[in-house]
């Protein structure tokens, strides 16, 4: 009976030890936090605690595709290093990408572009800038989307590019006759000619006010219809003086 109580002592003894030090174990494997001087990697991905995606910061060759509720689908130009932001459901609704070289003729071609997107749909909210074939272009714009999820537009596109040529603008045209309400909405920069303006258009995306300075200088202020044709100008066209 000593012998078993002692074994019995013994073995209560260590589960209190093995179980102490797996809390404290884990305790310290949730409070470390790891410090580093430099690192290198190709992609980051940040998680919640779920496993749901909530940021990537990536390098151009492991870019993500089109990420929809943690599911990810082919994107049709993406080629770019930059960071993606998602929703609280996986799902893409921004981000910020950029690159820039001079190619061996000399030309510089960059890019920046930071956008935030409407909630399962494309760009609301865009900052661009780039420069291509001695053309330098910056500004802020304001976009309207449909109400459709942007998942219809990509089988779309996946389903029209796999089209004969001939039969691709048609088939896109018959979509968004069914899928409307995506438009430009304003816009507010400097263009590859050396001029700054702000437009804003209506919801067809037509220009119907437009503040311009030239590349020379010389302001103007137009109002148009929405065939494009100014109706009113300050200070006004030379024919109309």
């Amino acid at each position: 009976m000593f012998s078993t109580q002692r074994f019995l002592t013994i073995y209560s003894g260590i589960l209190t030890c093995a179980f102490a030090a797996t809390v404290l174990s884990g305790m310290s494997t949730r409070s470390k936090k790891a410090t580093f001087d430099e690192i290198n990697v190709r992609r980051i991905n940040v998680v919640e605690p779920d496993g749901t995606v909530r940021m990537i910061v990536s390098n151009k060759a492991d870019a993500p595709g089109i990420i929809i509720r943690g599911k990810e689908y082919p994107h049709p130009n993406r080629q770019s290093a930059g960071v993606v932001f998602f929703n609280d459901e996986g799902t893409e609704n921004g981000g910020l990408i950029f690159g820039g070289s001079k190619g061996k003729d000399g030309k510089v071609q960059s890019y920046g572009h930071l956008s935030f997107d409407r909630y399962e749909q494309d760009q609301v909210f865009t900052i661009d800038t780039g420069e291509e074939d001695g053309k330098r272009q910056s500004g802020l714009g304001i976009w309207d989307r449909g109400d459709y999820p942007i998942l219809d537009a990509l089988e779309a596109v996946t389903r029209i590019r796999a089209l004969p040529k001939e039969q691709q603008e048609a088939e896109f045209k018959k979509f968004f006759s069914t899928h409307t309400g995506d438009a430009p909405r304003a816009y507010l920069g400097r263009v590859g000619d050396g001029s700054v303006a702000l437009r804003l258009k209506d919801q067809q995306g037509h220009d119907r006010i437009v503040l311009r300075v030239g590349a020379d200088g010389s302001p103007v202020l137009q109002l148009l219809d929405t065939d494009g044709k100014v109706t009113s100008q300050l200070p006004p066209a030379a024919g109309d003086r």
